[in-house]
């Protein structure tokens, strides 16, 4: 059976609260890294589900959970900000374009910072989830497959759900439906549209 788009965001908020979830059990000695793919169109409807319903429901849960949600196109404007670069960067952008500027970034956003620049914000440790949105947002500034894989070594035993507008398959990664797969094999669909 098919699962819809409702019916698989009905199924996250069971999904993050269980045991097994929160304990990485059941993974087979993998790292508990999780993705919600859905389809582009549905960003706005997935963004009012999960700051309405799901954000809310952890904080209620009983014990409370622990949870901390990372927006990656804030996170990027503030690095940005924090090396005065915000607005540098959007007169690089009018004045030479895209290709220019992303180039120029490159250095100040690798992948890597960015994971230290998450650990540094976020005592991670004593989270229960870290949960990442805004991956389209952020595109092509930063590389999901290769954030995901910059973060492995710092988030410990903390699982870690990722929001992303497109195609996740077990195997690859589908920007927008759209783009080259990225492959990256070492997270699970957190609800599959298959029961």
């Amino acid at each position: 059976m098919n699962l819809s788009f409702d019916e698989r965001l009905n199924q996250i908020l069971p999904r993050v609260t269980s045991r097994d979830f929160l304990d990485s059990k059941g993974l087979g000695n993998e790292i508990g890294f999780w993705i919600f793919d859905y389809p582009p169109d549905r960003e706005l409807d997935m963004r009012s589900f999960l700051h309405g319903t799901v954000l809310p429901a952890l904080t209620k849960h009983v014990p409370a959970l622990c949870a901390e949600t990372i927006d990656l196109l804030q996170l990027v404007k503030g690095l940005l900000e924090e090396r005065n670069l915000l607005d540098k960067a959007m007169d690089m952008q009018l004045s030479k374009g895209d290709d220019s500027v992303l180039a120029a970034l490159r250095s100040v956003l690798k992948e890597d910072k960015i994971a230290q620049k998450i650990a540094s914000q976020h005592d991670i440790a004593n989270l229960d989830l870290l949960i990442l949105t805004g991956v389209g947002a952020v595109y092509p500034m930063l590389r999901t497959h290769t954030l995901l894989s910059a973060l492995h070594p710092i988030m410990g035993n903390t699982p870690l759900l990722m929001f992303f507008p497109g195609r996740y398959d077990g195997h690859s990664l589908r920007l927008f439906n759209t783009l080259a797969e990225d492959h990256y094999y070492r997270a699970f669909r957190l609800v599959p549209e298959n029961t």
